[in-house]
């Protein structure tokens, strides 16, 4: 069995400030001193949740993706978060997972925040990502995503293939402390109902809305029990997960085995 260690950055962000929020992580990422293998970063890590994308996306190669190859590859790690990005005339809040060797995995935003009218400057995404690294698989979403959970349910039909989608359930957001009691049940109710890891990862402080986040990044286990919650501050934490934790849970409590099969159908 195999382990994973992921760093988690709970971090205030520059208000649509690319330049002054890439310079912080990077401070942020150097300061990590134990060895890790994923970093992840809030959502719209770079500018903060902007509805502003005319002003702060930008493209494939822009600034950001640029230094997202660049950290991964001199850290030897993993790095992952949302951007707001430009691509063929439309605008997506899209998380990357970028690999050291500059290859990347990309995931847009499927559920966009009416609330806040992420869907009149956004395109919603159609397919989900799920990532492979040293045989865990990461499912990795955005925010608002958490509120949906068949977008998360393992869809393969526990009959044809007994083997479970993924590992480990990833949401990086910009949640505001007002609805914080839901980000944190939503992350223990994600991690039950999949018997998987979840980890959410939140910004701190207000932001160019002054909307006030507490961050309440956690990171829970597939029994709802949480190994790691910090609220309010800024922090960089580091934890180690064990396959073989996973599979003892799933294996002593198959209750994957009863699930719906269902299937996700597009339009």
């Amino acid at each position: 069995m195999s382990s994973l260690t992921f760093t988690i950055i709970q971090t205030g962000l520059h208000w649509e400030d690319r330049a002054a929020n890439l310079q912080m992580l990077e401070e942020k990422i150097n300061c990590i001193g134990e060895k890790t293998e994923v970093v992840i970063l809030p959502e719209m890590f770079s500018t903060g949740f902007s509805m502003k994308p005319e002003q702060v996306a930008e493209g494939m190669d822009g600034e950001a993706l640029t230094w997202m190859k660049r950290i991964a590859a001199e850290k030897k790690m993993i790095l992952t978060g949302s951007l707001s990005t430009k691509e063929n005339d439309r605008y997506y809040n899209r998380l990357v997972w970028m690999l050291p060797n500059g290859q990347m995995g990309l995931y847009d935003k499927k559920h966009l925040f009416a609330f806040a009218n992420e869907h009149q400057h956004y395109t919603s995404g159609t397919k989900r990502l799920i990532a492979s690294v040293k045989g865990w698989r990461i499912n990795l979403m955005v925010c608002y995503d958490l509120r949906f959970p068949i977008w998360a349910r393992h869809s393969q039909q526990p009959y044809d293939n007994p083997a479970l989608e993924y590992d480990v359930l990833i949401y990086v957001a910009n949640w505001p402390e007002k609805r914080s009691h839901m980000w944190r049940t939503l992350l223990q109710a994600r991690a039950i109902e999949n018997q998987c890891f979840c980890i959410g990862v939140n910004r701190v402080g207000n932001d160019g809305n002054g909307i006030y986040h507490s961050g309440d990044s956690m990171v829970v286990n597939p029994l709802g029990e949480v190994l790691y919650h910090k609220a309010h501050d800024e922090d960089i934490y580091t934890i180690t997960l064990q396959k073989e934790d996973l599979e003892t849970i799933r294996e002593k409590m198959p209750f994957w085995k009863d699930a719906d099969a269902f299937k996700i159908l597009q339009d």
